[in-house]
């Protein structure tokens, strides 16, 4: 069955002059300056404490600590959706920051947004090449959708550079996948949508985009850029090959119009729950409950594992979908 499709999407066949126009037409954008690199700082310190709040042994001034036995579990080069970490005081605050919502409100043309409960991604240098995992190139939105419904957010906090691991995109991919699983719906031999819009490409799937001139980039950014990508652009993640930090929170805002109203009721409960999902923010709350507790916790004590609560502000629970607009 097709998904509904939203009749107020974004027109991105037309030119706006602005950041936008890169959007469009190459699936990415790099947003400079988005978060002020004081706040960055403060980013990084809460990354740190939050590991060290675990009986795991980590100490930050003791690089023998930075090693999967001293670290809470995570998942493909340091990206952590464990724990309930979606909703720690500092993931809100960030979700919170004023040009991070400011470039999602210009993309959208609306102030009325929902945000996804995501999590973050925190690789500390180990003294030797991290392991590289498999590439697992794919999108996040189903072509039965139509128009852009979905645009993805990486507020990054430390330097990253082409060894400092992060996303790549198949540059210009996006304007090709209606051709693509129109020229492939017979072809593909494995189950093409689920319930998550979620599709990943074989290698020779890939092939085929770059025999039409498009290429796989790493995307580099500085401390505060805010880093957007289309759902519908090929994308994955590599870890580094440096000896740098890498801090960044994903974040995705879509309007909050896009949400059916049980969808905002599901959302609110799982926000009071403090459940993580998907990196859709209206839709798709498929829930993240790995490692739901903490060491020694009981059940009942689950939903207070947080290291630091968040603060329920207006514009929190109106991001939430806690409360309406």
């Amino acid at each position: 069955m097709p998904h509904p499709t939203n009749q107020n999407t974004v027109d991105d066949s037309k030119v706006y002059g602005d950041w936008r126009d890169e959007l469009f037409q190459n699936g990415y954008v790099v947003i400079k300056n988005g978060i002020p690199k004081e706040r960055c700082n403060h980013y990084i310190e809460k990354m740190f404490q939050w590991l060290e709040s675990f009986p795991f042994g980590f100490d930050r001034n003791d690089p023998s600590t930075w090693t999967d036995r001293h670290l809470p579990e995570h998942i493909k080069g340091g990206m952590y959706h464990g724990y309930r970490v979606q909703h720690e005081r500092f993931m809100w605050e960030a979700r919170s920051e004023t040009g991070v919502i400011d470039a999602f409100e210009k993309l959208w043309g609306t102030d009325k947004l929902l945000v996804s409960f995501d999590g973050m991604n925190f690789v500390l240098p180990s003294g030797k090449p991290l392991p590289q995992t498999q590439p697992w190139p794919h999108i996040d939105q189903s072509p039965l959708r139509e128009g852009m419904q979905c645009v993805q957010g990486i507020l990054n906090f430390a330097p990253n550079g082409p060894e400092d691991g992060g996303l790549l995109v198949m540059k210009g991919s996006t304007k090709l996948m209606p051709e693509f699983f129109k020229t492939h719906s017979k072809t593909i031999d494995r189950p093409t949508w689920g319930p998550s819009d979620w599709f990943g490409f074989e290698e020779t799937e890939v092939k085929w985009f770059e025999e039409r001139g498009c290429e796989i980039h790493k995307v580099n950014a500085d401390a505060g850029d805010l880093i957007l990508w289309d759902s519908r652009t090929m994308h994955f993640n590599c870890v580094p090959s440096s000896q740098n930090i890498r801090a960044v929170i994903y974040a995705c805002y879509t309007p909050a119009s896009f949400a059916k109203p049980e969808t905002l009721q599901q959302k609110g409960k799982l926000f009071d729950q403090r459940i993580g999902t998907t990196h859709w923010p209206h839709d798709n709350l498929f829930t993240e409950t790995s490692y739901a507790k903490r060491p020694g916790e009981d059940d009942e004590e689950a939903t207070k594992c947080l290291f630091e609560e968040p603060l329920e502000t207006d514009l929190i629970l109106k991001l939430a979908g806690k409360v309406p607009y």
